[in-house]
């Protein structure tokens, strides 16, 4: 899909529900072939947000987040220019993604000197069998009260049970395009994971999904899920797995068979 089609198709659907929905997009990442058009400088913050209200078809952004860290960029001068978006009204609130917890309370710490907005959601990868931010960003967000939007949260499909052990992904799959990452993530490790979470959510008479889903949305620091769909029916079993919570002694079970 070319460089900021999404956001052209969001504003076209949008049409006249705008007010009624929360719209989230990012910057930083590569819209064009320059370096500039890239990064956290205030010069490329301030030309990407008005290309993505132009997209959007919209005088407003709800949660405009910081795709990925700029190693080239000063933090100060990144989150100068997005307050002064927000303060222009163009931005309602501001998030990061990919950041490490480190980075996290490094911009939040900056922003609270200088009077800047701060980050209060942190995107992230974040699913049942990829859990690598408990140890440090997790914790993080807990202590300042930034909320977590987890990606991935199904594995790319892999926690939907449609691969199966011994079997090669459709082709029309994510992982069956991926070639030799996919059979990286498709494992006898992976597989004993998934056999194991699907006795435990045919034991609650749920689905996998159910379980990927309600996991996530069990953790106080998690905020929303971003969960893909290219089906309508993808779409209509996400939202109603999102209904779907763990109790306490539930979320150890899981821990102790992860």
């Amino acid at each position: 899909m070319p460089r900021g089609d999404s956001e052209k198709m969001l504003g076209k659907a949008l049409g006249d529900k705008r007010a009624s929905v929360i719209v989230a997009t990012k910057f930083s990442g590569a819209t064009g072939d320059s370096p500039l058009d890239r990064g956290g400088s205030k010069r490329y913050i301030h030309r990407a947000v008005e290309a993505s209200l132009e997209r959007l078809g919209t005088d407003y952004i709800d949660l405009y987040q910081m795709h990925f860290p700029d190693a080239d960029t000063p933090i100060e001068e990144t989150l100068e220019a997005l307050g002064e978006i927000v303060r222009a009204g163009k931005v309602r609130y501001i998030g990061c993604s990919n950041f490490a917890g480190w980075m996290l309370v490094e911009a939040l710490h900056v922003a609270r000197e200088r009077g800047y907005p701060g980050f209060v959601s942190a995107q992230n990868h974040h699913n049942l069998l990829e859990r690598k931010i408990r140890h440090e960003l997790i914790p993080a967000c807990e202590k300042y009260a930034v909320g977590i939007l987890p990606y991935f949260p199904l594995a790319s499909g892999v926690l939907t049970g449609k691969y199966r052990r011994g079997e090669a992904p459709d082709k029309d799959t994510r992982l069956g395009l991926w070639g030799e990452r996919a059979s990286r993530m498709l494992t006898d490790e992976t597989f004993d994971k998934i056999e194991a979470l699907e006795g435990f959510a045919k034991e609650r008479e749920r689905t996998l999904l159910d379980v990927a889903s309600g996991w996530l949305l069990s953790q106080s620091s998690v905020s929303s899920v971003i969960a893909g769909a290219t089906k309508p029916e993808q779409v209509e079993s996400n939202v109603a797995a999102g209904g779907f919570r763990l109790d306490g002694a539930e979320m150890a079970a899981l821990e102790k068979m992860l």
